[in-house]
């Protein structure tokens, strides 16, 4: 069976959901991707790997080598272009037409068949512009396709006790809560083979330390999903992806965090 995952650049799906998707992927579903940007405008490295113009290029051999690490059958990309990070870390959509935006998704997902589709939660995680024009776009899809469409599920859940509540989608109750440190080493992988992003990965949390991390120091181990479509009208779910992802589910009442 077949899932799609549907985010913005290249190292979103190893941040955000990568032990999830190692464990999908473990447990014999074909999990694919499609990616929005090449991260064009994202950082070059410290040291510095490439020039700007190079950067596109590089992140996606970046990707597709965090693909492997992943488990994953495939990689897309939408031919987007990431804006520059602006003054101020001010941060941009690589699009303004979610129409457009959306048709390419219902055609991927028509054109791939995947029984799931996981992309990002409704507030972009920390409200990166180009994570909530991908989620808009995501939903609308969802609901164009109506009695076609595959379980859609958002990462980044929310629930209690998350140790990153900043990157949380709060009006996302998580449906489904992962101990993912099974797929620790893979998922250190991954986010290694993002080498132009590894100083923004460590940054924060090496602050907040006061000494320097490594990039498998600073990744969580647990992670999250909310189902948006269906809609849940309690707080547990039961279907494919739940049952496949029994055997790491935390058994931890999903609510918001206060």
């Amino acid at each position: 069976m077949k899932i799609l995952v549907f985010v913005a650049h290249p190292d979103d799906e190893t941040v955000f959901t990568g032990g999830t998707l190692i464990l999908l992927a473990r447990v014999g579903f074909q999990v694919h991707y499609l990616v929005a940007t090449r991260g064009e405008g994202g950082e070059m490295g410290e040291p510095q790997l490439c020039v700007r113009d190079e950067l596109g290029q590089l992140r996606e051999k970046e990707m597709r080598c965090a693909l492997r690490a992943l488990g994953g059958t495939s990689v897309s990309f939408l031919d987007y272009v990431d804006p520059i990070v602006g003054a101020e870390n001010q941060l941009f959509p690589y699009t303004d037409d979610v129409d457009r935006l959306t048709q390419q998704l219902v055609e991927h997902i028509q054109a791939l068949g995947p029984v799931a589709f996981i992309s990002h939660g409704s507030t972009g995680e920390y409200g990166h512009p180009a994570h909530l024009i991908s989620h808009a776009a995501a939903h609308k899809a969802i609901a164009h396709i109506a009695d076609a469409a595959p379980l859609f599920y958002t990462f980044s859940a929310a629930f209690n006790g998350h140790p990153r509540p900043r990157l949380l989608n709060k009006p996302d109750s998580a449906h489904i809560i992962l101990d993912i440190s099974s797929a620790h080493d893979q998922k250190s992988q991954a986010a290694l083979c993002h080498r132009s992003q590894n100083a923004l990965f460590v940054r924060r949390s090496s602050k907040r330390a006061g000494r320097p991390l490594t990039v498998p120091e600073v990744l969580v181990n647990v992670e999250s999903l909310h189902r948006a479509y269906p809609p849940v009208n309690n707080g547990a779910v039961d279907d494919f992806i739940s049952r496949a992802l029994k055997p790491w589910t935390q058994e931890i009442a999903p609510s918001e965090p206060k």
